[in-house]
């Protein structure tokens, strides 16, 4: 046993939040002593326990000379609902805390780490320190940015086709591909989509897998055209809707905004024609919402990649060609990149779903 297993044990326990957690980090913690775990936990939800003060409690006395193993610097501010972590980990006489990576949080950043050293305990950092970023890729954008991390998520032929020129897409990938699917929208705060995709498609853009979390929805319906029998109006969880500023309810959609209000539907509205995507990333940011998985189609995806607001793209490419024309491509939109323009991708990774392939990647900035 070494530093880098307790450590993978640590984020193992991590991710076990998924988007449960936000907007505070995923975080997991194991308390090790003479080559065994006394203890581990990991944080839950916001307002409970973080995940040091879990092992500590769990382990009582037994915490005294222990080596700590945590994927994040602990906390050590009093500007939340519960006690830093760094006073627990002191009080608990632990001899050595490893960590993987330092705080981006301005409150914590290098304060938790000093603190520990000041009271005699041995800190040692940077174990795993890109899996732990890579964990937490989504707290690190909307701590640092002030906006929340972006995943594009396509499903294609191996030509590019999204759709049929009729827009039929379902299903174009694997059952396998589409639990995936269900695994990812479990895994973020909010799936974000267009008005023609509820339209041609009538999505619930739930995640239906076992114990997992449905994300908020967010449609961009400009003229609010949405049926008010979509799926995603009558089937739980919330839904909010990003539309025209309709100078409160003195307008032709009155009724049907009334309608949409008593159904739990949230508005945010915007000025002019069409919406800023930065923008609206910000106002989703002042939600605490942390993550986005757009599912959307052809011209929604151009255009979220034009206006520069995706951070990592998600292609599930189907053995299946479509052909023609007048099919929907994956990235459409008037606009072309030259070829030596062309957004790229790096850290690529290429996987089998059964039979289909997922490419993922980040946009280099």
């Amino acid at each position: 046993m070494n530093d880098e297993f307790y450590m993978k044990r640590a984020l193992k326990l991590a991710s076990k939040a998924h988007s449960m957690a936000s907007p505070n980090p995923m975080v997991g913690a194991v308390l090790v002593k003479k080559n065994k775990i006394v203890s581990e936990d990991f944080h839950k939800k916001p307002g409970t326990p973080h995940a040091e003060a879990l092992a500590i409690e769990k382990a009582g006395e037994d915490a005294r000379d222990c080596t700590l193993f945590v994927n994040l610097e602990p906390c050590c501010h009093t500007e939340k609902r519960t006690p830093p972590c760094t006073k627990a980990i002191i009080f608990s006489k632990i001899k050595e805390v490893v960590i993987a990576m330092v705080d981006p949080n301005p409150m914590v950043s290098g304060k938790g780490i000093a603190e520990l050293r000041k009271a005699g305990i041995h800190v040692r950092t940077g174990i795993l320190e890109n899996e732990a970023r890579r964990l937490n890729e989504a707290y690190i954008k909307y701590i640092t940015k002030g906006i929340p991390f972006v995943i594009m998520k396509i499903a294609m032929t191996i030509d590019g086709k999204i759709a049929t020129p009729e827009g039929k897409s379902k299903w174009i990938t694997s059952e396998k591909s589409r639990k995936m699917v269900h695994r990812l929208r479990s895994s973020v705060v909010s799936v974000l989509t267009a008005i023609g995709t509820v339209k041609a498609d009538d999505p619930e853009l739930t995640a239906r897998i076992r114990g997992g979390k449905n994300p908020l929805r967010i449609i961009i319906d400009p003229d609010l055209e949405i049926p008010l029998d979509s799926k995603v109006i009558q089937i739980p969880p919330q839904t909010v809707i990003v539309t025209k500023k309709f100078h409160g309810l003195q307008s032709d959609n009155e009724e049907k905004i009334k309608l949409l209000l008593n159904k739990g539907v949230e508005f945010i509205e915007y000025e002019g024609e069409k919406v800023d995507l930065k923008w609206l990333m910000k106002r989703l940011c002042e939600k605490e919402i942390t993550s986005v998985l757009i599912e959307a189609g052809s011209s929604f995806n151009a255009n979220a990649l034009e206006q520069g607001i995706v951070d990592k793209i998600m292609f599930f490419i189907a053995p299946k060609i479509i052909g023609g024309r007048e099919s929907f491509p994956a990235v459409g939109g008037r606009n072309f990149k030259k070829l030596e323009e062309a957004y790229r991708l790096k850290d690529i990774k290429i996987k089998r779903i059964g039979e289909d392939i997922l490419v993922e990647g980040y946009i280099e900035k």
